[in-house]
């Protein structure tokens, strides 16, 4: 540790310094403490996330005794705290990649629920709100504009949930591409700039990536398991 002309320590790796036995030890600690500070991050997520899978767990086990409003309302929490909780950790563990205007938000994968469910039309729209006036760089009309985007896509899934091309609901899996698009794309350019289409466009190619993949293999995923008739009576 070099003081500089304030007083202050700095870290110095200059060759002539690093293997002075103060210094290293010093600097070693430092590393140490970082790495640890880094490890504890990824203990924190992957307990957060082992929570969610247990209460999801344990809602799936007491399903069959709930009635149907009891069970809607449950439906639309897990997804909720699925999607908020999922996009957080995401951007801890990767920042930016859920809130950049390229960015790809894996929690969007949920939205395929959709097609299940109604209940995860009032869900995802809450777990997006949940998650945007929680997170501390989110543009000021992120919490009206992106959760809007959420509801009319989620919704449309919905309604063309039985429009499909050979079993497999292309038309709906566009709907959040389009939606969060137009308007996601109109508040990136108000409040940051760089042209509409350009936003649109890049939000619109995240939005496919995401649902073209990880949301596909989810909905194929509830088909094989037929969950969608086990767990969402669809």
């Amino acid at each position: 540790m070099i003081p500089d002309i304030h007083g202050k320590c700095n870290l110095d790796f200059w060759g002539a310094n690093v293997y002075n036995g103060e210094n290293f030890i010093g600097q070693f600690v430092t590393i140490l403490s970082v790495n640890k500070t880094r490890d504890l991050r990824w203990a924190h997520s992957a307990h957060f996330l082992l929570g969610v899978v247990l209460n999801c767990a344990q809602f799936l086990f007491w399903r069959n005794t709930m009635s149907k409003n009891t069970r809607f309302l449950t439906h639309a929490a897990v997804i909720a705290a699925l999607y908020a909780g999922l996009t957080h950790m995401q951007n801890l563990l990767l920042p930016g990649s859920a809130t950049w205007a390229i960015q790809m938000r894996l929690s969007e994968a949920l939205c395929v629920l959709a097609f299940f469910t109604p209940a995860a039309i009032p869900g995802l729209t809450v777990g997006c709100l949940v998650f945007n006036i929680t997170y501390a760089a989110a543009l000021p009309l992120d919490f009206l504009v992106g959760s809007l985007a959420t509801l009319l896509a989620a919704g449309s899934m919905w309604l063309t949930r039985h429009v499909t091309v050979k079993g497999y609901p292309l038309l709906g899996m566009a709907m959040p591409a389009l939606f969060n698009a137009l308007l996601v794309g109109w508040e990136l350019t108000a409040y940051i700039g760089g042209g509409f289409f350009l936003n649109a466009l890049y939000v619109a190619l995240g939005e496919l990536a995401v649902l073209l993949t990880f949301g596909t293999a989810l909905y194929y995923a509830v088909k094989k398991r037929h969950l969608d008739t086990t767990v969402f009576g669809a």
